[in-house]
């Protein structure tokens, strides 16, 4: 097995672990973050790289934010709500999408701008709860990975003896 294909397994793995995990966590309403992850490897004679990339949010989801009253969503968390609420306005499209109308007491529908207020002063207040859909499969993969590199990479140097010596 070559480098290159371990890193593309070990990638592929962990991508496609993470987006089950956004899906069964119930976080893949607008399918943003899902279909921001993404992973590309760069191998050069004396180097290899790999790199996994998604949303800037995404750190959030995985790890979790403490809110600024409560941290038990994510206790661990190294993100913390201090002196601002989430944006109400990037709730927009997850409440549409979760069909979410909010009325009043007559029945009325009331606006959405008052419903996304709601949501990211209550994130702001309780956090973000820590999903790890990306740092569970990343670790899970991590550990496979030591073995298949290695018995890869050795491959690569017998070759390259080989080819280099005649």
């Amino acid at each position: 097995m070559s480098v290159k294909k371990a890193l593309d397994d070990f990638g592929s793995y962990v991508v496609q672990q993470s987006r089950t995990n956004l899906t069964k966590e119930g976080k893949n309403t607008t399918k943003g973050l899902y279909n921001s992850l993404e992973y590309n490897i760069n191998v050069s004679k004396n180097s290899f790289q790999l790199d996994i990339s998604m949303a800037d949010y995404g750190k959030f989801v995985d790890k979790g934010v403490k809110g600024s009253k409560s941290s038990a969503k994510a206790p661990n968390s190294p993100f913390k709500y201090t002196n601002k609420m989430p944006p109400s306005k990037a709730f927009n499209n997850w409440v549409v999408k979760k069909g979410f109308a909010p009325r009043n007491e007559k029945g009325q529908f009331q606006s959405r701008k008052s419903l996304q207020f709601a949501i990211a002063r209550s994130i702001f207040l309780t956090g973000i709860k820590t999903t790890n859909f990306l740092t569970t499969p990343f670790e899970r993969a991590f550990k496979r990975l030591p073995d298949d590199i290695v018995e890869a990479y050795s491959l690569e140097v017998d070759t390259l003896f080989k080819t280099s010596l005649i």
